[in-house]
């Protein structure tokens, strides 16, 4: 069992085969605690809290090997902030904030390093979206999203393209519809619609 129960965390493979459970929401409330778990032991050991309280947010293996724990919510509502975690050390970092507070976004990493954060909540689902860069710490917006969307899915094509799928939109409809991002020109595109509307689902390339 985990040392400390919590929900709307997150679970991040690292590359030291260790696993990395980040914030979440537990019996006090919302969490910044982090744990680690060993598949060698079957056992889970604290590491270094965040800064500040993060749920509902998303954490992205960087190709430097420290993990990006990027908005949410924390005690205070609906944040910006980001934070870095380095496995060498167990230690977090504040890095830049993002250009707009959100939760229920997704997050993914592109074959260019960068890592693109788009929609999101809490009120009315966000068009917008945001690419992370590692090398300078900042956030640049990119193209909005057609349709605002949070509770979506998205994942990395092999093509290079980033599929956003269903989700809860602005007007409080669950969504069928779909879309693609293209890195090279930053724009999104519309893909055919799901059969089903539907949100909080799963999607597996």
């Amino acid at each position: 069992s985990l040392n400390t129960a919590r929900t709307s965390h997150t679970a991040t493979l690292l590359p030291n085969g260790l696993v990395l459970a980040a914030g979440g929401f537990g019996v006090s409330g919302d969490l910044a605690s982090a744990e680690l778990y060993d598949p060698a032991s079957g056992t889970w050991t604290a590491t270094g809290s965040l800064n500040a309280a993060h749920n509902f947010h998303t954490a992205t293996l960087l190709p430097n090997g420290l993990g990006l724990v990027a908005a949410g919510t924390g005690v205070s509502g609906t944040i910006a902030t980001a934070e870095l975690y380095d496995p060498a050390n167990g230690s977090w970092t504040v890095t830049g904030s993002l250009n707009v507070a959100r939760q229920e976004h997704t997050a993914t990493l592109l074959p260019n390093g960068m890592v693109l954060v788009a929609g999101g909540g809490p009120f009315n689902a966000s068009p917008t979206a945001e690419l992370y860069n590692p090398a300078s710490g900042t956030w640049i917006f990119t193209g909005n999203l057609n349709t605002g969307r949070e509770q979506h899915t998205a994942n990395l094509l092999p093509n290079g393209m980033v599929l956003v799928a269903g989700g809860f939109g602005p007007v409080g409809g669950i969504l069928a519809s779909a879309e693609l991002y293209d890195p090279a020109s930053g724009t999104w595109a519309a893909a055919g619609s799901l059969n089903r509307a539907r949100r909080f689902h799963t999607a597996t390339l």
